[in-house]
């Protein structure tokens, strides 16, 4: 898989760091916002965050969205007819040269709005991703600030190793595009599900770990939130046994000020933390959701399941792991350990990423396990992919 992955939707949303006066509406899981001046918005930030529940992921293979949520957005289109699209209005302030530089090449992937395509650089013909946002989309002021400041966030993170590169962006009178790293390394469970069943380690899983908790930390440095942390958000830079994962997918990032909590719930309903639930996060949701990672990379099963998405929040807010069950008795008190303290519910008793990166089993040099993990690890994570992917193509064909 050769793409840059955009992946997932908000659960539902509110006004971020600022008290709620009004209830809010999620329309294919974007950042709408609700006031008296200003209505829902379908905005267009990325090629993805309009595909509607919390499982549905933007790769070339699949998309799709909630019926009544797709029905939203028309429904917001259709009022806001006659009107020219502020995105339309705005100058961005990005180059208008791209055309001159890039060659738009196979595309990617699609969302509502948005499309990633490959393309190639006509000044060395490297390859590179480019996100191609439609700006008559933009139809509300808050979807051009959202655009800007997945922009400012690439910036912001720009240099760091496990972050995917950005090169620049750019506009003409219909299109922002977005130029990126081109991650060809595919998936990080796809990687490990390639791996031969002998081979999987405690230690291959700590070392995906930490350079996930890499990313967490510079985030919150920057006093940012990822806010959508899950396996599909990171990619391989190429197929290379050392090739370093990246972190691809900032459309719902966000800043967040001191002392202020985001009131909006978001993410995907697997790795969400209590505190987003009870619509009081911040980057402790970062860590708890690397927890969930954790959790399934070392027996392949969630920590929190049910068949509904109503059931997997019930599970977050009231149950904890279980550690009994088969191959947890199999794995070291050392991850458990780490698990345990990631997967605490109280966010100011959690590790913080930086914390986290120091604990015995992620640290290099650490004491993390390299005897191969039982069979049942991978076999559990195979039925988990295939799940997933499963519910995302039932929501594409039923959207």
């Amino acid at each position: 898989m050769g793409n840059i992955c955009f992946s997932s939707s908000k659960v539902s949303g509110s006004n971020s760091n600022t008290p709620s006066t009004t209830n809010t509406a999620t329309v294919n899981g974007h950042r709408n916002r609700r006031s008296s001046a200003k209505p829902v918005s379908a905005t267009t930030n990325t090629s993805r965050k309009q595909e509607g529940s919390h499982y549905n992921r933007q790769k070339g293979k699949d998309n799709g969205g909630v019926k009544q949520q797709t029905k939203n957005v028309k429904h917001n289109t259709r009022r806001q007819s006659g009107v020219i699209p502020c995105g339309k209005r705005t100058d961005f302030g990005y180059d208008k040269d791209f055309d001159k530089k890039f060659t738009i090449g196979k595309l990617l992937g699609h969302g509502q709005f948005g499309y990633t395509y490959v393309a190639t650089d006509k000044s060395n013909g490297n390859r590179v991703a480019v996100k191609r946002i439609e700006k008559k989309k933009m139809v509300v002021p808050i979807a051009v600030e959202d655009v800007k400041r997945e922009v400012k966030i690439l910036k912001a993170l720009a240099g760091h190793e496990n972050v995917v590169d950005f090169y620049n962006a750019f506009e003409d009178d219909n299109y922002v595009y977005i130029v990126m790293e081109l991650c060809e390394g595919g998936e990080l469970l796809d990687r490990i599900l390639a791996k031969k069943d002998s081979r999987y380690t405690e230690k291959d899983a700590a070392i995906v770990v930490g350079q996930m908790l890499k990313v967490a930390a510079q985030c919150h440095l920057h006093g940012l939130v990822h806010r959508d942390m899950k396996p599909e958000n990171f990619l391989f830079k190429s197929p290379k046994e050392d090739s370093p994962l990246k972190a691809t997918d900032f459309g719902l990032s966000d800043f967040i000020r001191p002392g202020k909590k985001f009131q909006d719930i978001v993410g995907s309903a697997y790795y969400v933390a209590p505190e987003v639930l009870k619509r009081k996060s911040g980057p402790e949701s970062d860590v708890w959701s690397i927890g969930v990672i954790t959790f399934i990379l070392l027996c392949g099963r969630r920590p929190f399941w049910d068949k509904t998405e109503d059931g997997i929040f019930k599970e977050v807010l009231r149950n904890k792991p279980d550690f009994r069950r088969k191959p947890w008795p199999t794995i070291s008190n050392s991850a458990k350990d780490f698990v345990k303290k990631l997967l605490v519910k109280d966010p100011r008793a959690r590790l913080t990423a930086a914390q986290a990166l120091s604990h015995p089993w992620v640290r290099e040099g650490g004491d993390a396990s390299e005897i191969p993990l039982d069979i049942s690890v991978l076999s559990n994570m195979r039925q988990f992919v295939k799940y997933s992917r499963l519910k995302q193509f039932a929501l594409r064909v039923t959207s």
